[in-house]
């Protein structure tokens, strides 16, 4: 059965949906088969990968057309499958809150894939929205990009809480790792950051720090992973050791 996991946080500009979309292409490489689902209405996740022309069936014709999963699946690589996001998603919630369940959709919408992926990995939107619970809802572990940034620290405490009261709601919920990314050991404050981070959550803190790295910006343009973009690149190096960490939990 699938490993299920949503990355996710509140605050934008984490590097959120570059960390998804680069663990799910290392995990792949690793020889996993992997499906990425974009729940982000801005659609980040989608056109890293190439994909700027709106495909036919989208996470929208999933939740409010009832479209089968199977019909969004895009192949990105044999072992590496997207679950396409679009526009039309920002303006849906309205329709989501009116159903039954509404916080149960993308786990049952994902439940007949578990058996076909070793890993689903979820990109949440970056708000504490309808969707993003239910991100939080269908997975096993949350994993939380943290920017380096002394206001980062604020966003992260009120976040954890969220995460604390959605574990009523998803008992499985664990917190998989908390994510330093736009790393610069250069700057005395993403050093001191990093380390106040790492002394408030202990072993929760991912040892492998994610450096700020030109080469990550210029794959995402190219709608590429940064394995396939630049595979010698410090982003590459550091997204493996993440994804070797994660790989191991």
């Amino acid at each position: 059965m699938a490993k299920i996991y949503c990355f996710s946080n509140h605050k934008g500009g984490t590097g959120k949906s570059t960390t998804c979309l680069n663990v799910g292409a290392g995990l792949a490489n690793q020889g996993n088969k992997v499906l990425l689902i974009d729940l982000d209405p801005q659609t980040n996740l989608t056109v890293m990968l190439g994909i700027y022309d709106r495909p036919k069936v989208t996470l929208y014709e999933l939740l409010l057309e009832n479209e089968k999963i199977e019909k969004s699946i895009i192949k990105i690589s044999e072992k590496l499958h997207l679950v396409p996001s679009s526009l039309d998603l920002s303006g849906a919630e309205i329709e989501i809150s009116q159903q039954k369940q509404r916080d149960q959709l993308i786990k049952k919408m994902i439940s007949p894939l578990e058996s076909r992926y070793d890993y689903i990995l979820i990109d949440a939107p970056p708000s504490m929205s309808l969707l993003t619970l239910n991100g939080l809802v269908a997975a096993q572990k949350v994993f939380i990009p943290v920017q380096s940034e002394f206001l980062a620290l604020n966003g992260l405490a009120k976040f954890i809480e969220i995460i604390e009261k959605i574990k009523k709601l998803n008992k499985e919920l664990e917190i998989g790792g908390v994510i330093a990314t736009r790393y610069d050991h250069r700057k005395v404050l993403n050093r001191g950051v990093v380390d106040k981070i790492r002394e408030l959550f202990g072993d929760k803190f991912m040892k492998t720090v994610i450096r700020e790295n030109i080469a990550l910006a210029e794959s995402v343009a190219g709608g590429m992973d940064i394995f396939t973009y630049s595979p010698k690149s410090n982003g590459a190096e550091d997204y493996n050791l993440l994804v070797n960490e994660i790989s191991k939990l």
